[in-house]
């Protein structure tokens, strides 16, 4: 289910389905739903460096490329773990001055969501909550409302929530801890971990 084709398909069938952004990886796939949909699109370009844990748009290279193939917002880690790449104030900056596009900070705790904001990004995402050393067990708990609402509460820059988000129900709590919008991946584009779920349930 990877591929151009598969997401231009599934970014229409979440389209049709009444989403009102979409978030896309690399600039094929961007370029593939760019061409389908009218739908602002969150772009990321993931590379992975066995040397640096940092890889959601880890460079201004990488956030060319994908504006360049279609995005309107570009997301990149927020986190203050090592990355190859321009510092994060660096890289906030050039992505604003230099493309013209908004940022989306990917954030995992308090203090990564605050310093971004300070650096200029125009969205706060917890995308990354759960999934940085840090923040590891997190990641069985659901999605963190308590970042959410920390967040909310401290700066004026939308937060938008993200990760682990498996319920429609999930997202009032989200909506009411503060959250601007609420993005939701695999619960709605993974079909292998969707059925996992199913089953690991009748199999209780």
């Amino acid at each position: 289910m990877h591929g151009p084709i598969f997401m231009a398909a599934m970014a229409q069938a979440a389209e049709h389905g009444g989403a009102l952004a979409l978030r896309a990886n690399g600039a094929a796939d961007i370029a593939a739903i760019r061409a389908v949909s009218n739908l602002p699109i969150i772009g990321i370009l993931k590379r992975w460096d066995d040397r640096f844990p940092v890889y959601i748009t880890p460079d201004f290279a990488a956030a060319t490329l994908i504006a360049a193939a279609g995005a309107d917002i570009i997301a990149l880690d927020a986190t203050d773990r090592p990355r190859d790449g321009e510092p994060l104030e660096v890289l906030i900056a050039r992505i604003r001055g230099e493309l013209g596009k908004p940022v989306f900070a990917d954030c995992a705790t308090f203090e990564d969501g605050v310093r971004a904001a300070g650096l200029g990004a125009d969205y706060i995402a917890t995308t990354l909550s759960g999934y940085t050393d840090e923040t590891a067990a997190l990641k069985a708990t659901g999605p963190d409302i308590a970042l959410i609402s920390a967040l909310a509460g401290a700066i004026s820059t939308p937060i938008v929530a993200e990760g682990r988000f498996e319920r429609p129900e999930q997202l009032d709590t989200a909506f009411a801890a503060g959250a601007h919008a609420v993005v939701v991946g695999t619960a709605i584009t993974n079909p292998r971990e969707i059925t996992r779920r199913f089953v690991a349930h009748a199999r209780i």
